[in-house]
């Protein structure tokens, strides 16, 4: 499910920034904390798979001009069917009945009712006098005293950054109405309560208002003055009451938080680059990107994206037994723009198990070993690992100058991901327990490249969920027990699963819904992909980046906890219990199917693949709404075509068939479905 921040007009940088860094801590294991601009909330498909909607800080007023109306009848709608929406500072001035801000200062007075209304009363501020806008001369380090009888797990006394909010007014004398803490200090607002923090249940849905900022963490606030440094002191000495208040706020609200609260966004590793099989090909790789690369002192070079140092086994001072020695020193850490670190093991040694261990690079290559036998593929046999990085599709795709150099088949595995991507820029933080790849393939350009380009991804997928289906064996989908795993490919190319609950019977797995999608309720997405393509030297250059949840139960569920649901009905059955699926394993065999596939589909495209395909997808013959020129038709899918992966779906009344292609919405991808015309 997704946790959704409004980053459009009437945020701040500051606030967004905040905002999304201390829900993606306390929240990534069990949701994707996304940005989203006024576009998407006002015209795609967010609310079905989505459980929370923030409005930061910033300025109330933007936020009515642009959401009044049908913006705030899908928030409404959204939250009292059982969202949950967190509005702070402006965010929930924005979501009071009225707004009452600085009256009497005609310089700054904002007042007038709101649409949303979920506090039902008067939010009047500011709290304190002295705020003004786009600065932290009017901000403090706010004292609430909790609510300890309704927040038990949050110490009795907090400090929360402070600059403009306001004070919900009577808050407890409306019904549905908590609140959660108060401000200490006494305000500038006549208010006995002085209410700083409210709970409000709307409808089915859950929604946290708050005057102050718990989501602001001192080490993003940079000190301005003498002031604004105490200011900063002052929150970092009482953090951690700050962070246990925050995770209590989440949790009442009804969501599944981190259990530590201290925890923060690690920090970049090195990469290891190597093969056992071809040392040669990893040292003339090194030498390449040290002839051709504008390399700087110590071997930095600037990509892109990425600032990179390059360096081989020759450079004592980065050896692979000490890691700890390429830490950057930096006043705040920000892993997007810190120094990517790639050692090529020339030598074909392997990392020792200090160095990577949550990885068995040596367990891998075995595996791709027996698999293959003496036919080492192109795919794998070069390996990129890196125990914490942003994204493995970022490092290679968006860093051009060094991607134009690499081999085809060449693959880079993170334990996690810290800035993951996904469709339509999505981005989160991945754990351990999840199995993320990029993987490069290069097709030269020629008349049937577009085509190549465009179904790659529906290949890359079938590779995938045939290695699921396979995992322990050398054949394609039959795994020796795991090919009753009931994994579905979705078009074009996510995998879904059956949540354990559903699964108490080998039938069950061939129970296939009648919407697009699969059940919602019955099945979960396991593994996500996408493929980003660049034309680089007359070539395309075709990162597919893949995550499996192998071993990880959130935020849906797992490989293996549904092979614990099988290995039960085996059991019954008198059957052997299946080993759980390993990440290092698995991976070998993506990359041996993905060897076996590619050379059959460069030759002849998709279409021998297209009935493994149908086999293993949700659609056949499943029902779709289809906008044609704003008329709705009823249709029926019947396939994909081997050129382009559009899909086929035959009208219902017309019996007319069409060829379709998703609207661009990148939420739900058949809820948008548009004619192609030809």
């Amino acid at each position: 499910m997704n946790v959704l921040v409004y980053t459009g007009p009437g945020t701040t940088t500051e606030g967004v920034k905040h905002c999304l860094e201390a829900l993606r801590i306390h929240l990534s294991s069990y949701y994707a904390v996304l940005p989203v601009n006024e576009k998407i909330i006002l015209n795609e498909p967010w609310m079905r798979k989505t459980s929370l909607l923030v409005m930061p800080g910033g300025a109330d007023l933007p936020y009515c001009e642009i959401f009044n109306g049908k913006g705030t009848e899908i928030i409404n709608k959204f939250v009292k069917q059982g969202g949950k929406y967190i509005g702070f500072c402006a965010g929930a001035y924005f979501a009071s009945a009225r707004c009452e801000f600085e009256i009497g200062n005609p310089a700054m007075e904002v007042s007038g009712p709101r649409e949303l209304g979920f506090f039902p009363g008067i939010k009047r501020g500011c709290a304190y006098k002295g705020f003004e806008y786009e600065s932290h001369r009017g901000a403090r380090a706010a004292k609430l005293v909790v609510n300890s009888a309704i927040m038990p797990h949050s110490p009795p006394h907090v400090i929360n950054y402070y600059n403009g909010g306001g004070v919900f007014v009577n808050a407890s004398q409306y019904k549905n109405v908590e609140v959660l803490a108060r401000y200490e200090d006494k305000t500038d607002v006549d208010d006995v309560e002085q209410a700083a923090v409210v709970h409000c249940k709307v409808g089915k849905g859950d929604v946290l208002l708050t005057g102050t900022h718990p989501e602001f963490t001192s080490h993003l606030l940079k000190p301005e003055d003498a002031h604004f440094q105490t200011i900063i002191d002052t929150l970092q000495e009482y953090d951690h009451n700050r962070r246990l208040f925050l995770k209590d706020c989440l949790e009442k609200i009804g969501l599944r938080v981190e259990k530590d609260v201290d925890i923060s966004i690690p920090n970049v590793t090195p990469l290891y680059v190597t093969s056992p099989f071809n040392p040669d090909k990893v040292s003339e790789l090194y030498s390449t990107l040290d002839k051709n690369l504008d390399l700087k002192h110590e071997h930095f070079y600037h990509d892109q994206n990425d600032i990179f140092v390059f360096q081989d086994e020759s450079h004592q001072e980065y050896s692979i037994d000490h890691p700890e020695k390429l830490e950057e020193p930096q006043d705040e850490y920000d892993p997007t723009k810190a120094v990517k670190h790639v050692k090529l093991l020339t030598s074909g040694e392997l990392p020792n198990s200090k160095t990577t261990p949550y990885f068995n690079i040596n367990r891998y290559f075995d595996s791709l070993k027996r698999l293959s036998g003496d036919k080492i593929g192109t795919f794998g046999s070069i390996l990129g690992y890196v125990e914490v990085t942003t994204s493995t599709n970022t490092i290679m795709d968006k860093n051009p100058g060094w991607l134009q150099y690499l081999p085809e088949g060449f693959a880079i595995t993170a334990s996690t991901q810290i800035a993951g991507r996904g469709r339509g820029g999505n981005v989160w933080v991945n754990p351990k327990g999840v199995l993320a790849t990029s993987i490069l393939f290069k097709v030269p350009n020629s008349p049937n490249a577009s085509s190549t380009v465009v179904t790659m991804q529906y290949l890359c997928g079938l590779a995938l969920i045939e290695s699921i289906l396979g995992y322990g064996s050398s054949e394609s989908g039959k795994g020796i027990g795991y090919e009753d795993m009931p994994v579905r490919l979705k078009w074009p190319n996510d995998i879904y699963i059956l949540k354990p609950e559903y699964f108490n019977s080998l039938n069950d797995k061939d129970d296939v819904s009648s919407t697009v999608d699969g059940d919602e309720e019955k099945y979960a997405k396991v593994s996500g992909a996408l493929i980003n393509s660049q034309f680089l030297n007359g070539q395309f250059h075709l990162v597919w980046g893949a995550g499996v949840n192998v071993s990880n139960a959130a935020p849906t569920t797992s490989l293996n906890l549904v092979l614990e649901k099988l290995n039960v009905i085996r059991l019954a059955k008198g059957l052997p219990k299946l080993p759980t699926y390993e990440i290092e394993l698995l991976l070998a065999k993506i990359m041996f199917n993905l060897n076996q596939f590619y050379n059959e589909f460069r030759q002849s495209g998709l279409k021998p693949f297209l009935p493994l395909y149908y086999k293993r997808w949700f659609h056949s013959n499943q029902s779709v709404t289809v906008d044609r020129d704003g008329k709705l038709r009823k249709c029926v899918i019947k396939g994909i075509t081997p050129d382009y992966g559009l899909l086929i779906a035959n009208d219902v009344n017309t019996k007319e068939v069409l060829h379709l292609q998703p609207d661009g919405n990148s939420f739900d991808i058949f809820k948008g479905l548009v004619y192609k015309k030809t």
